[in-house]
């Protein structure tokens, strides 16, 4: 992107207003071509999930997810908005297959995060061209300013979430449907209802959802989000275990640019953590990623069983 910095001041304004703002070409086409080889190699790994939930403990011993998710871009645009020192605690692909993709229905991503204060940042990657045919993101401008609804099980239509926020909390003649093309990036508010349609068309669509903190914001500890990293600056509150960055393995990731390097760079970055490798659970990322479905479907991922 020629002038990032720009176009996040032009994101800044907007975000303030709406609660949501689109940044267009922030990923490089061969970044986004590992990306999306990247899903083939999660299905592939773990053909017993469907691609709509390629959840963040996958990523735990993935270097190439987290390669991705601390690109040096993102981070600029993570920064600006939370300041210099910066946590991811979750990261999500979120991919609808041709003609029978989920949708993922109105909510607010606030009502599922255990974070105190709710100080967060999602940044959505688009690895394909995202349009209202293939369920792209739709947003209701203005209405993270309200507060959190309560949300309400649904099975009445296939949905990622198996919930909602109530029907009459969403006012979908005022939602703004996001096109975007593969490598743009939209950002948006913890608490402002969004969602997106199933995918009936004969292309994927395909986006990472990434959440950021400031490293000032406390993560519950509801058994979910055990994998926190950071990610930018350094830990000088102490108030998440972070786990240390993952090394490149064959076994654990797939090659990528840089894939050579890479180890060099987690060992420099985990040698500047105080208490790297604290962070809790060494479940089988399989089932932790499991615990989080089964979370979904019990309606929320903020309570402990």
């Amino acid at each position: 992107m020629p002038d990032l910095d720009k176009a996040i001041k032009a994101a800044r304004k907007e975000y303030d207003v709406n609660g949501f703002a689109i940044l267009r070409n922030v990923l490089d086409s061969e970044l986004i071509q590992e990306a999306s080889a990247h899903v083939q190699w999660l299905q592939n790994r773990y053909p017993d999930l469907r691609p709509e939930h390629f959840h963040h403990p996958l990523m735990r011993d993935d270097a190439f997810w987290v390669r991705l998710v601390t690109d040096s871009r993102l981070m600029k645009i993570a920064t600006a908005f939370l300041g210099d020192d910066v946590a991811c605690f979750t990261s999500h692909y979120i991919c609808k297959p041709p003609g029978d993709g989920q949708a993922v229905l109105w909510h607010q991503d606030a009502a599922y995060w255990s974070l105190q204060p709710m100080n967060a940042l999602t940044i959505w990657v688009a690895i394909d061209d995202a349009t209202p045919e293939n369920g792209c993101l739709q947003m209701i401008p203005g209405s993270f300013r309200r507060g959190i609804e309560p949300l309400v099980m649904r099975d009445d239509v296939p949905n990622m979430l198996h919930s909602s926020v109530p029907q009459e909390a969403a006012d979908e003649s005022a939602a703004v449907s996001l096109v975007l093309n593969a490598g743009d990036v939209s950002i948006h508010h913890p608490n402002i209802i969004h969602g997106s349609g199933p995918n009936t068309s004969a292309q994927r669509r395909c986006g990472l959802d990434i959440g950021y903190i400031p490293v000032t914001t406390q993560i519950g500890r509801t058994g979910l989000y055990l994998n926190p990293l950071l990610v930018a600056g350094e830990d000088i509150h102490q108030v998440n275990p972070y786990r240390p960055w993952p090394m490149y393995s064959s076994e654990s990731s797939m090659e990528f640019r840089g894939s050579a390097e890479w180890n060099t760079r987690a060992e420099a970055m985990n040698a500047q953590q105080v208490g790297a490798g604290s962070a809790r659970a060494q479940k089988d990322v399989r089932q932790l990623t499991q615990d989080m479905m089964d979370r979904l479907m019990e309606g929320t991922t903020k309570q402990a069983r």
